[in-house]
């Protein structure tokens, strides 16, 4: 055989057996297309699309750090704590044929601390569905919408709760109706008189007790407005609150003026209320904030069956100043320093003291 022979032999065998190693080939299927983020522009900044769907997400949130401070206090609490809160919010919106679909979820963990008195706890803050004006859920209602300003106590009641709302929106105005869970307590008890807080065990309802709260509002011009009310069952009580705003020279002034037929988990610091602020925007980053409260009648009346309860006597002056300054962006500060004067016709209640807070927060 010659070496030429040789070669071609070879060369025939290693190509039947490529050709049949080529039958039993492994092809590598083609690597799937990623599906990046996208940004969804229908409802505002921040949205973007949940990965194969069409719902829109948007998270964000703050951490806040409080230093809060009271002097003139007579229960023997100590005169500064230092609070610390992070907050996240998850809103998801998708069109349908009634309009936007929305869902909100959003989480508070805070911690405060004082050694053995030290709290730290996570609470699901608010949850709630909202479509074509109907709102359910754990949401806070029109009572929590009050001055820009930390002197007042317009909203000194309850105002988060489980609810069925409905809200009429149309260009500037709104109108809306709600049904409430207001549960067993009158909420936060120090809100009562700013610095001590009253006993409020005769607040204290059943687990299923319900309220009915109402509101309308809007603006005309450089004026915003507002009347809301609501109703405790429970309590056979019920709370009215009107607010105006308006642009006058360099800011903002408000006025509010309030009245309650007795303490309810709406309104329980006293029979009737004038409030007053001036917003003013010193610079783009700087805002001062002045303002006054007069309420009248702060003493519930002496009877053994909280249902029905009014008023008796006694009065509250607050007054104070808002200082708001931004730093950098998503990062601002807050001093609010309050003075407080009750004088009460039970034994222990008179407060004539400063309170307030210093706070750092970083939003994103």
């Amino acid at each position: 055989m010659t070496i030429k022979s040789l070669l071609l032999g070879s060369a025939a065998a290693l190509a039947v057996v490529s050709g049949a190693q080529a039958a039993d080939a492994i092809v590598a299927a083609e690597p799937e297309a990623v599906e990046y983020v996208r940004v969804c522009d229908a409802y505002g900044t921040g949205y973007f699309y949940i990965p194969g769907t069409e719902t829109c997400l948007k998270i964000e949130g703050y951490v806040r750090f409080d230093v809060n401070f009271d002097f003139g206090d007579e229960d023997g609490t100590e005169d500064w704590n230092a609070k610390t809160r992070g907050q996240v919010q998850f809103t998801a919106k998708s069109d349908t044929e009634y309009g936007p679909l929305t869902g909100v979820i959003v989480y508070q963990a805070n911690y405060t601390g004082g050694g053995a008195a030290s709290t730290n706890s996570t609470v699901l803050d608010t949850a709630y569905i909202d479509i074509a004006g109907l709102r359910v859920g754990r949401i806070y209602n029109w009572w929590d919408d009050d001055f820009s300003g930390e002197f007042d106590a317009t909203n000194s009641g309850s105002t988060g709760f489980n609810s069925i709302r409905y809200q009429y929106e149309s260009g500037d105005f709104y109108a809306g109706i709600a049904v409430e869970e207001l549960g067993g307590n009158a909420g936060n008890a120090s809100q009562v008189t700013g610095l001590d807080g009253d006993d409020l065990s005769y607040m204290q309802h059943g687990s299923n007790n319900v309220g009915i709260d109402a509101a309308i509002g809007g603006t005309a011009g450089a004026f915003t407005y507002q009347l809301i009310g609501g109703y405790d069952v429970d309590a056979e009580n019920g709370a009215i609150r009107g607010r105006i705003t308006a642009d006058v020279g360099p800011g903002t002034f408000g006025l509010a003026a309030i009245w309650s037929s007795g303490p309810s988990q709406y309104y329980f610091n006293g029979e009737w209320a004038i409030a007053a602020q001036y917003a003013i925007k010193a610079t783009d980053k700087f805002t001062i904030t002045p303002g006054v409260q007069y309420t009248a009648n702060v003493d519930p009346e002496e009877i053994t069956n909280g249902s029905g309860r009014g008023w008796d006597s006694g009065h509250e002056w607050r007054a104070g100043v808002t200082l708001d300054y931004q730093i950098v962006e998503n990062l601002s500060t807050k001093l609010a320093v309050t003075y407080v004067n009750h004088e009460s016709d039970i034994a222990g209640d008179d407060v004539d003291g400063v309170t307030g807070f210093f706070r750092l927060q970083r939003a994103f």
